[in-house]
């Protein structure tokens, strides 16, 4: 199972903009789908981003209209990093954000498809990194 971590959380004003990183100890992800996720107290876990494997094609997928045409998701050239850009953060993109690679038990490679990003679809999990977008 994958130790993943993310980093680059922070405190930001409304407008303002973060890029996280999700890497796994210099090992390749590259044939891994990533999930991003955020989560806050007392709600669900809401998927944001995910990228298919590149064997499965590697194209990245967004999942809430709300952050549609502000978060984009990416792989490092390396295939060791997966961030998540986002910019003209709003008060409502604060939570906790995770990163997960699929469970290899679904399938050696994953295509994000479908309308939602399911958690249940991803196995192995960061410790999450915090976002707080206020003024």
């Amino acid at each position: 199972q994958l130790q993943l971590v993310e980093s680059g959380g922070g405190s930001v004003q409304p407008g303002g903009s973060l890029r996280l990183s999700c890497s796994a100890s210099g090992l390749t992800l590259k044939n891994y789908g990533i999930g991003w996720f955020r989560q806050v107290p007392g709600k669900e876990r809401e998927g944001v981003s995910c990228i298919s494997s590149l064997s499965s094609g590697g194209d990245p997928a967004t999942y809430p209209d709300s952050v549609k045409g502000r978060f984009t998701i990416s792989r490092d050239n390396a295939k060791t990093t997966v961030y998540l850009e986002m910019n003209s953060l709003k008060p409502e993109d604060t939570g906790t954000y995770y990163c997960a690679a699929h469970d290899k038990s679904r399938g050696e490679y994953y295509h994000c498809s479908g309308n939602i990003l399911n958690p249940s679809h991803f196995g192995s999990w960061g410790q999450g990194t915090q976002v707080i977008v206020s003024s």
